[in-house]
């Protein structure tokens, strides 16, 4: 093993490994659903491919490399794919701040949703006013 492919592999391990370590602080840190579901896929997908990049230049072998290989694989594939489902369910069980969406497409056009108030599950009960009308 060169020098250079060591530098080449110990870069991609500590680059990944700082991708992931932000996507573990952006999801405690950011407020809503979508925001985690963001920070919880983009840059940890990225930083577990760079992991992989930088074991397999480490590693000898072609086995180990198709197991990291297989790795990859499974987490391009797997990862957005969750991120999807878990924020359509966030968003139809009204687990999302509306407030800090700038385009809301699932919403329809021009509907108006009287009984949102916050971030209540989509199950509560409308709350009503003193005039007993559901809204704001």
């Amino acid at each position: 093993m060169t020098a250079l492919a060591d530098v080449v592999a110990y870069a991609c391990l500590v680059a990944g490994a700082s991708l992931c370590l932000t996507a573990g602080l952006g999801l405690v840190r950011f407020p809503d659903v979508l925001s985690r579901m963001h920070a919880g896929t983009k840059p940890q997908v990225l930083g577990v491919l760079l992991v992989m990049v930088g074991a397999a230049i480490r590693l000898d072998g072609w086995a180990n490399a198709w197991m990291l290989l297989l790795v990859a694989a499974f987490q391009l594939l797997t990862a957005p794919v969750s991120a999807h489902l878990i924020s359509r369910v966030a968003y139809r069980r009204r687990h999302v701040r509306r407030d800090l969406l700038l385009v809301d497409e699932l919403r329809g056009a021009g509907a108006q949703d009287d009984a949102y108030r916050g971030d209540e599950p989509g199950d509560a009960p409308p709350e009503r006013d003193g005039a007993g009308r559901a809204g704001l």
